[in-house]
């Protein structure tokens, strides 16, 4: 039996327009062996939720660095969970203060990644799951 490569959707919600990291992971897990998807900037909560469902991707990574992850990966997981789409992780990763992250915990965003996290680190992802890991670097996962 061929097993299916991991799909991920890398996704820039909100007006932000530094895609340089998202491009840099894009081609980090294309390399890893994933199947990926990049919707590439300015997208809504909407687009990316209604995107992940069509390409039925297994995890969205979050790219954001204006400081709207606090509405803007919230908002993207509630659409996919009322599109019951609830099996698809996702993660996000930008500037985020620590005292951010409960918040997005909260609203089920499984696993951070901040300013210092390592490639090595992004590649150890994998579906619909994320294990108990130790924290190293800037990578903060949530069970």
């Amino acid at each position: 039996m061929v097993k299916r490569k991991i799909r991920i959707m890398i996704a820039k919600p909100g007006l932000d327009g530094h895609d340089r990291g998202a491009r840099v992971l894009a081609r980090c897990f294309r390399d890893a062996g994933f199947e990926v998807i990049y919707t590439g900037c300015h997208q809504t909560p909407e687009q990316i939720a209604a995107a992940a469902i069509q390409e039925d991707v297994d995890v969205v990574g979050l790219s954001c660095l204006s400081g709207a992850h606090r509405y803007l990966f919230p908002a993207v997981k509630k659409i996919l969970d009322e599109k019951d789409a609830d099996d698809i992780t996702v993660i996000g990763g930008g500037i985020i203060p620590e005292q951010d992250f409960q918040v997005l915990y909260d609203a089920g965003i499984k696993a951070l990644f901040t300013p210092g996290a390592t490639l090595e680190g992004y590649r150890g992802l994998g579906p619909r799951e994320h294990r108990g890991k130790d924290m190293k670097g800037s990578m903060h996962f949530f069970k």
